[in-house]
């Protein structure tokens, strides 16, 4: 975590750098050529080409601070919409998938440095302000997920529940090893010059920086269970009827992977579930929508017939076969333990499903009895398996399945109420 933080310092001195003098060099006119700062000092300022870099309005005349300031509102402007908007698309996702995003935060981080060290090089006017407004959105991005994901790793590691020291130790260490690398880039600028060498110099850090925030994220040892991690122990239980742990888990999980995907041992998916769906999702999939009115009519399978089957249990679940989706929709009474109970039958019922054929699973009858069937396999063993999960190391008391806002239905009567 140290080094990659030092690297990440030295390599934004260089960026900085790059983005006030411009990685691109430019002839000059006449009147300026006999003011050019490299004339004394650069072995080509004898040739009949001198060169002056131009950045952030050196060596550019029509450069203004009316200019300069409209550029950095708009900058601040789109960044500012585009926190709102991830915020609001993944905001449920930025704590199951804390170590995803806090990856994603630096990666985002680093190519914003590179659109800033590409944006001199490029056309004045509009293409110059879209790559310059793209970094800046990257870079509030970056804010964002980065702010989440640390919250959740601190509250993760704060075992004694002592957050409020673990963010000042860690702000702390932040600030030494940036200051340290403040320090070292303050020699590294100085010698390295040329635009090769920026560059190589530049590449090779936001390498070891990207390096190491694998690495560090990689080594964190999560234990809840989100969707991935759920898919990797429930497999191997079904399997062998014994729990991998945490640390075990850790070895194996993806840091990118798409949420709604199910896996069997880690191996190729073989289906997906969405979970907290609205119940008017489960009906559509029970029966046909009209394509104008919205009215669904339901097939062999009614909703009548889903409720019976999950009477005494805090969720419904159905299969959709027009997406080949598992949809899991969620009563109020929802407890942490029942949406992995809801995830784990998911998981049997696209197992069962990958043994029948595309008639059998376009068959709502034989689908509702799968779904009864993997019910019961589940239940028979469920108590067994969650002590199993617990004495393991696994926290069943944290919900970390739902990566979107989902919404709970309320049966009165025996009519679901959204």
């Amino acid at each position: 975590d140290s080094l990659q933080a030092f690297s990440s310092s030295i390599a934004g001195l260089l960026s900085s750098r790059a983005v006030l003098e411009g990685m691109f060099p430019i002839p000059l006119r006449a009147p300026l050529q006999s003011f050019s700062p490299h004339s004394s000092l650069s072995p080509s300022s004898t040739a009949t080409k001198p060169h002056v870099p131009i950045g952030v309005g050196v060596g550019d005349s029509t450069a203004s601070p009316t200019s300069a300031l409209l550029l950095h509102i708009l900058q601040d402007s789109t960044g500012r919409i585009s926190t709102i908007l991830f915020a609001h698309r993944f905001g449920s996702a930025l704590e199951p998938e804390c170590k995803r995003y806090r990856l994603l935060a630096d990666v985002l981080n680093d190519c914003a440095m590179l659109l800033d060290c590409l944006s001199p090089a490029l056309p004045r006017g509009l293409v110059r302000i879209s790559v310059l407004s793209a970094s800046g959105v990257l870079r509030a991005l970056c804010g964002v997920a980065a702010g989440a994901a640390k919250a959740s790793l601190s509250v993760h590691f704060a075992r004694r529940g002592n957050v409020g020291e673990l963010n000042a130790k860690d702000a702390s260490q932040e600030t030494v090893i940036s200051l340290i690398g403040m320090l070292a880039g303050s020699l590294v600028v100085s010698y390295v010059t040329s635009l090769e060498a920026t560059w190589a110099c530049l590449i090779l850090l936001l390498a070891i920086h990207l390096g190491m925030n694998h690495r560090a994220v990689r080594a964190v040892r999560m234990d809840t269970l989100n969707r991935q991690r759920a898919c990797l122990c429930f497999s191997h239980l079904f399997d062998t009827g014994s729990v991998l742990s945490p640390e075990e888990i850790s070895k194996k999980e993806r840091i990118f992977e798409r949420s709604s995907f199910i896996r069997w041992n880690g191996g190729d998916a073989i289906g997906r579930a969405t979970m907290g769906v609205s119940i008017f999702k489960i009906v559509s999939a029970l029966g046909s929508t009209h394509h104008i009115t919205n009215s669904v009519k339901q097939g062999q399978s009614s909703l009548t017939g889903l409720i019976d089957i999950f009477a005494e249990e805090d969720y419904l679940l159905c299969y959709a076969w027009s997406q080949d989706t598992v949809l899991i929709a969620l009563k109020e009474s929802i407890r942490p333990v029942s949406q992995l109970q809801a995830w784990a039958h998911a998981m049997l019922l696209i197992r069962d499903l990958q043994q029948r054929s595309r008639a059998e699973r376009e068959d709502s009858a034989a689908i509702a009895k799968l779904i009864d069937t993997s019910l019961r396999e589940l239940k028979s063993s469920w108590t067994k398996d969650t002590a199993a999960l617990a004495a393991a190391g696994w926290d069943l008391d944290v919900a970390s399945l739902e990566t979107v806002s989902g919404t709970r239905v309320s049966l009165a009567a025996g009519t679901p109420q959204v």
